[in-house]
C-alpha cells in the first residue's frame, strides 16, 4: 500500500507503510530538527518507498541520525541503503547491540548509547532507555523524546490490520490479541516493572511501530499493559508447574 506520512507530534513525523501479508503496518519516525533523527529504518524492501516519503520532509543530505530499538529487518534491514543515501548520517544504537551486530554489520561506525543517554538534536532531544527482553531482543531498546513527549515504542502495543494514524481509543487491547496470535512477548519477571518505568515518563504520545499513534491516557496504557503481561505470566507459571503425564 502507498506510504503515508502524518505529522503524530509537533516534528515528529510517522511514516506508515500497510504490507498484506502479514497484515501489518510498519512505521519509522523522522525528527525534524537541526540534526535530524530516523527511528526504525524499515526493511530493504521498502527503502524506495519509505526514503522517497522522507525525501517529501527533509532532504537526505540533511539527515544526521538512524536509529532503531533492536537487531530485526523490519527495525535495522535497511540501514547501510540509509547510510549511502545520506553520506553524513551515522547509526546511534545501544552499547550492547553494537558490540553484537551493528560494529560489523554497519557500513560506517555507530555511534554507541549507554542506558539514559540523551542526544541534543538542536530543538528535540533524545534518550536511549535500555529494555533489554522487552518486548524481545537481547539488545532491546527505546528512545524517548523530552521535548515534545513522545516515546517510540518499538513493537510494544503491535495491532494487526490498518490503523488510523492516530487515536486516543484502547491500544492495549488489540496488543493482547496480536499477542495471542504471534507470541512475540518475552515473559519474565523484568517485563512488567520495565513496562511501568516507561509509563513513569508520563509520555504525551506513543509511537507504535506496528500500530496508530497513542495520544490518549500514555501512562495508563503502559501500566495496563504492564499489568496484562504479569497476569499473563503468573498464569503460565501456574500452567508450568501442574503436574503432567509423560508425553503431554
Amino acid at each position: 500500500m502507498p506510504t503515508e506520512t502524518t505529522e503524530i507530534a509537533d516534528g515528529v513525523h510517522r511514516i506508515s507503510t500497510y504490507v498484506e501479508p502479514p497484515g501489518l503496518v510498519f512505521n519509522q519516525f523522522l525528527l525534524t530538527a537541526d540534526e535530524p533523527l530516523l527511528f526504525h529504518t524499515g526493511m530493504r524492501g521498502l527503502f524506495p518507498e519509505v526514503s522517497a516519503a522522507v525525501q517529501r520532509i527533509v532532504p537526505l543530505s540533511r539527515l544526521r541520525w538512524v536509529a532503531f530499538g533492536h537487531l530485526e529487518a523490519d527495525e535495522c534491514g535497511s540501514m547501510n541503503e540509509w547510510l549511502h543515501a545520506a553520506p553524513s548520517s551515522q547509526i546511534a544504537h545501544g552499547t550492547l547491540g553494537c558490540r553484537l551486530s551493528i560494529n560489523d554489520m554497519a557500513d560506517r561506525p555507530p555511534r554507541q548509547l549507554s542506558h539514559d543517554e540523551v542526544v541534543d538534536l538542536g530543538g528535540k532531544r533524545v534518550r536511549r532507555i535500555e529494555t533489554p527482553h522487552v518486548p524481545h531482543g537481547w539488545d532491546a531498546g527505546l528512545l524517548f523524546e523530552e521535548v515534545t513527549g513522545t516515546l517510540f515504542c518499538g513493537d510494544l502495543f503491535t495491532a494487526l490490520g490498518r490503523t488510523t494514524a492516530l487515536t486516543e481509543a484502547d491500544i492495549v487491547g488489540p496488543a493482547l490479541s496480536a499477542e495471542d496470535n504471534f507470541g512475540a512477548t518475552c515473559l519474565t519477571p523484568s517485563t512488567a516493572p520495565t513496562i511501568r518505568s516507561l509509563a513513569n515518563l508520563q509520555p504525551t504520545t506513543l509511537g507504535l511501530m506496528h500500530g496508530p499513534a497513542h495520544t490518549g491516557d500514555c501512562e495508563r496504557a503502559l501500566n495496563d499493559l504492564a499489568d496484562s503481561f504479569d497476569e499473563r505470566l503468573r498464569t503460565a507459571g501456574v500452567r508450568m508447574a501442574e503436574p503432567r503425564l509423560p508425553g503431554e
